[in-house]
């Protein structure tokens, strides 16, 4: 069946929101077998519920917001990336992989404050102040939280820092 390109675009926003749904929700009903909470703080199940429900949440109003939007007739939308797009992906993914292989050595701190500040750079973020910023707060501010207030341990690293 030959669908246009805005059509083609709009079906496959809602075969990706059907997809998502399909592991959040299992995700969500697997994670309601584990405590939320323990005498230590957030539970087993804590953060697999949390992120499942906003997960399943995000993507049902993605697929009604998607549904509900009219198809523009007669508009050519490429369904590949262009250039542009297609490199700052793939430093997207270069960056997580260097990040999930540096988080046990480097620990977490070291290993997130330069992956923000590559991420950022990458995808065309260009103030420096909000750059550092933002990578201040995504490495040690996130830290701080989790490993001293909620109490879930995070990679150290052999620097200790």
């Amino acid at each position: 069946m030959p669908t246009s390109g805005s059509k083609a675009l709009k079906l496959s926003w809602q075969v990706a929101c059907v997809c998502l749904l399909g592991i959040f929700v299992p995700a969500l009903v697997t994670s309601l077998g584990y405590s939320l909470t323990d005498a230590l703080g957030p539970g087993p199940g804590f953060f697999p519920f949390w992120l499942s429900l906003i997960g399943a949440a995000l993507s049902a109003a993605i697929l009604v917001q998607v549904k509900l939007a009219k198809a523009a007739e007669g508009t050519a939308i490429g369904l590949a990336p262009d250039r542009r797009t297609a490199l700052q992906a793939i430093g997207v993914l270069i960056a997580l992989t260097a990040a999930a292989a540096l988080f046990e050595p480097l620990g977490y701190r070291l290993t997130v404050l330069p992956f923000i500040l590559g991420v950022l750079l990458i995808l065309g973020a260009r103030s420096p102040i909000a750059i550092a910023l933002t990578a201040l707060a995504g490495s040690f501010g996130v830290f701080h939280v989790f490993y001293h207030w909620l109490k879930v341990p995070l990679p150290i690293g052999a620097f200790g820092v």
